[in-house]
Formats: C-alpha cells, structure tokens, sequence
C-alpha cells in the first residue's frame, strides 16, 4: 500500500513539474512574440532599405487581394500560394495600411502556429532544446529579413521563412521520436497534415521536398494512426479550398508553376547546385549533415539516422531553389542531434564517445546558421534604429498605404546600364567578342518591336522614378483609368496612378504575356528594369498572334495598344 501511495506521489509531482515547466515555455514564447512582433511597430511605419522589388511585387500581391477581391492563379500570376498572402490581406481589411499590415500578419502567423510550436517543443524536446526550438520557429515567423548575413531590413521572401517554420513543426513531429509519456498519435498526425497543406498552400517546393522523408517516418515508426489523421486533416483544408474557390483553382495554381519551373529567368535565382553543396559556405554545413547521419547511426538511432540520410537531399534542394541559398535547417538539425545523443558510455568501433561526437557535430551545424540566426533575430531592433529621414512611400497613389516606406536613394536614384553597342563606338569591338548577357545573366538578344530594334540599356536603380514619371506623364496624356500592362519585370502602373490593375498579369514576370488579354494598352519600356524579359513579352505577343499598335511615344517608353489576332 505505501509503495502504491509512494508511486502515485511520484506521478503528481512529474505531472506538476511538467506543468510548471510547460507554463514556463508559454510565457518564453509569450514574450518573444510581443518582443519581436511589437518591436517594429514602435517605428510608426515600415522602414525597408533593400529588395524594394519585391516590396512592391508583395504589396501589389495584396492590395488586389484587399481592394480588388482577386485570388492568386485565377485573377493574377504567381508561383507563391495564396496562405503566404491571407495576413496580410486580412490585416488590410481590418482599416492597417499595408505596411502595418505587413507587420500585423506576421504576427497572426505567430499566433497560429503558437500551440503546434509548443506542442512539439514540449513532446519532441528536453531543458533548453525546447526553448531554442520554440524561439527559432517563431523568429521565422517574424523577422524581419529571409535571413542571410545582410544586415539589413526587407520583407521580401517571407514566405521561405514562414514554409521553414511550417517545416520545422512537421519535422520534428514526425523524425524526432516522443518523450516519455508524451505521444498524441491523433494530434501530432492531424498537426502535421495541416502542417503539409499549409506548406502547399504557401510554397509548393518544401512540401515536394520534405513530404518523402514524412511519409517514410511514419512507415518505418508503424504510426498508422498519425499517418490516418494527417491524410484526413491535409485533405480537409483541401476541401475547404476547393469549397472557397473551385477547381479552377488548383488548376490555376499548377499551370502558373509550371510556367514558372520553364521561366528562363527564375526556375533557379541563385548559386549552382554544386555550390550549394561544396562551395566555401556550405560545405562544412553538408559534411556536419553526413556527420550526423552516421553518428546517430551508431549511436544506435537508427530510424532517424535514415531519415537524416532521405531529407539531406531535400535540405539542399530546398536551399539551392530559393533566392539567397540561405541553410535555414541547419538550426534544426543542431537540434535534433542533440536532442538524439546517447548515454556518455556510448562509443563506435573506433573508440569515439558518441555524445560528444554528435555535440560537436551539432555545434558544427549551429554555428554554420549562426550568421543567419543572428540577421533575423536582430532585423527587429535594426529597423528601430533606422532614420526616417531619407525614406519615401513605396505606394504613392494611395495615401492609407503610405506606411511602408524604402530608402529614397534606392527609390529614385535612377541607374542606367548602356551595353553591347549603345556603350558607344569605343567599346563596339568588345561587345561583340564576348556573348552578351542581361544584369540577370540571361542571354541578351536584340529586342525587335514592330520591325524596329530596341536600345540595349537597363534600368538598375531607381524604380519608383520609372514608375512615378511614367505615371504621370500617362494620366496626363489622357490614359488614366486604364489597365496598362508593362513588358518588364514588374507591373505596378496602378500604385502610382489612377489606372487599374490588369487582371490575368504576373506582378512579377516568370514567362509568356501574362495579361495581355486583359490589357487596354501595353507600355513597352525603351531601358527596362531586365531586357530579358522584355524581349521574352514581346516574343512571346508574336506567338499569340497578337499585334501592337503604336499610340504615343516619349524619350522613355512606347505606349501601345493590344490588337488580337484576326478570327477566321
């Protein structure tokens, strides 16, 4: 009876150690959203000095959504999915301008995912671990750069990081094995479902990526019943999906994938494979990933020594495909190798103690995503210490939306690029000795608009100048109201002016003549911001069959109006 009465005493007080240590993690996790989520908006706006481009891809993204009722894929072009906009259209609804919008949907990310984070903080790690995993996820969530070691302040490619966060919950429930008395088959199965369909909803490549190595920790672990609600909850939020939009949808969705996979502009925006593999930044990180994968092999881990083996693959794939090539699983492999660590009296055949080997080898990985660690975590008080002096609006022709400001000097300091030919006689000679390729390493051909060749120039600098005096220079030629669709990389006339957003076109271009159809007119740039992709419009305008008439001419562009192929 006593020994009864002894055990069941020791089963309340694990229980209310667990307890206290579970409202400890709340309250960390607590305070790092309020810290990093809050930080910013002391600013009074949203201050960003790099990467203005995609700033304005995302707000025009946006403000369709909110203003205009578009969906992505059916309405416009888009290779990014439509939960990586949701926040940030709802936060725009509620009356935010979009910069705090911006900042107020990452936020709600935060929250959303808040309880998943804990949940496998609290069953998938010990003592600190669980900390260090619950802050990283949340950073992802909201920092305010991709990561890098830029030291600098962007919005743009938040979707990466928000697909990392999302896949480091479905990770870690599915590789990292419960702790005692902590398995909730059901619940940790349906989280990961939702987990997946967020990650296809959000950024396509990450679940293609990682759902292998998932569906094979499940097999191998013979949890039947995670896999079952996993399937059940991912095809629930399909479901609803399809309820809200059809299956035009998806449809929509796999072609503006497609067409971006045959992009010959953006299929692969970074380093070479081979660099990401071996180049001099990665390839200490890639043999602590070989590292890690033996020793916890011998160590006697063996499941999650191959599932280590099935997702190297899918690390580097996901770091080579996205813009940066920045190793965001390097934190959670740190984690998950010393999490795994055997007793100190564990050794392979070669006398080394294994706890140790796989506490250097997470070490190893920790410090190789340290830099990138550092940029995000610190993104928040750097944006507090930048001067608001210097910095413009970004959306000019909506003052409710004059909160996310970026750099003047970047904005309007417009930078051209003369090449090949147009550098002058002088240098006529070394143009044509070499093979000519645009600012984005793109081959860089003659562009031919009605018989008549193009300038070769670019525009480096200076976007919101281009799109400012373009704007204006149109309204006052009587134009204002329209849909004018741009042969360039970006297509935001609409934030600048009184003109409407042409439904149908890429707000950044991947391929084909998005919008064409849609169009009132067509401004066809005479320096572009990529002559790649102008000449890759206009050629891909002849194909269709469609013709260009000439309306108006400047010294910067030539406006023209669409004329559709003659019907038989």
């Amino acid at each position: 009876m006593a020994g009864a009465e002894s055990k069941a005493a020791e089963v309340a007080e694990i229980a209310g150690t667990r307890r206290q240590s579970g409202g400890r993690l709340v309250l960390f996790m607590l305070a790092v959203v309020l810290i990093l989520g809050g930080l910013p908006f002391l600013h009074g706006a949203l201050f960003i000095d790099r990467f203005e481009g995609d700033a304005l891809h995302l707000a025009d993204m946006v403000l369709r959504m909110a203003q205009k009722g578009q969906v992505p894929h059916l309405d416009f072009m888009t290779p990014i999915g439509v939960l990586a906009l949701v926040p940030f259209e709802l936060a725009v609804k509620a009356g935010l301008g979009i910069g705090h919008a911006i900042l107020a949907g990452q936020i709600g990310v935060a929250l959303v995912l808040f309880l998943p984070v804990l949940r496998v903080a609290r069953s998938r790690f010990s003592g600190g671990l669980a900390y260090g995993f619950a802050f990283y996820v949340l950073l992802l969530c909201m920092a305010l750069v991709y990561g890098a070691a830029q030291g600098s302040v962007a919005i743009s490619m938040h979707y990466n990081r928000w697909a990392w966060a999302l896949a480091y919950i479905a990770l870690g429930l599915a590789v990292l094995p419960p702790t005692a008395g902590r398995a909730r088959p059901l619940l940790d199965g349906a989280l990961i479902g939702l987990a997946m369909a967020g990650l296809v909803l959000i950024k396509v490549t990450y679940f293609m990526a990682f759902a292998p190595a998932i569906l094979l920790a499940l097999v191998l672990r013979r949890e039947g019943r995670m896999l079952l609600s996993a399937l059940v909850a991912g095809l629930v939020v399909a479901g609803a999906v399809t309820a809200c939009w059809g299956m035009a949808f998806w449809l929509a969705y796999l072609q503006d994938l497609t067409a971006v996979a045959q992009s010959p502009t953006r299929s692969a925006p970074g380093l070479p494979l081979s660099s990401v593999i071996g180049g001099p930044a990665y390839l200490a990180s890639s043999l602590a990933l070989l590292a890690g994968v033996v020793f916890l092999r011998q160590a006697g881990r063996m499941v999650e020594g191959l599932l280590l083996l099935v997702l190297a693959p899918a690390f580097i794939y996901v770091t080579y495909q996205n813009f940066g090539n920045d190793p965001q699983w390097l934190i959670f492999l740190a984690l998950m190798l010393v999490q795994l660590r055997p007793g100190a009296e564990r050794r392979n055949a070669m006398g080394w103690n294994l706890r140790q080997a796989l506490t250097v080898t997470g070490w190893v990985a920790l410090i190789g995503g340290a830099a990138s660690l550092t940029d995000m975590a610190f993104s928040a008080v750097r944006h507090l210490g930048i001067p608001s002096q210097g910095y413009s609006a970004l959306v000019t022709a909506q003052p409710q939306n004059a909160d996310l400001l970026i750099e003047t000097r970047r904005f309007y300091d417009v930078r051209l690029m003369n090449r090949g030919r147009e550098a002058g006689p002088a240098y006529a000679l070394y143009a044509a000795s070499v093979k000519a390729t645009d600012s984005h390493g793109n081959p860089d051909q003659d562009a031919i608009l009605n018989g008549e060749t193009l300038p070769r120039c670019e525009m480096n600098n200076g976007y919101g100048a281009w799109f400012d005096q373009a704007a204006r220079d149109l309204t006052a030629a009587g134009y204002g109201g329209s849909a004018i669709l741009s042969t360039d990389l970006f297509n935001q006339f609409w934030l600048f002016g009184d003109f409407e957003p042409v439904k149908g076109a890429a707000p950044w271009y991947y391929v084909g003549a998005p919008g064409l159809e849609a169009a009132d007119y067509v401004v066809v740039p005479l320096c572009p911001m990529a002559s790649s992709v102008r000449q890759n419009f206009l050629d891909a305008v002849t194909a269709k069959g469609w013709g260009l008439q000439e309306m108006r001419r400047t010294e910067t562009y030539v406006l023209l109006k669409p004329v559709p192929p003659a019907q038989p």
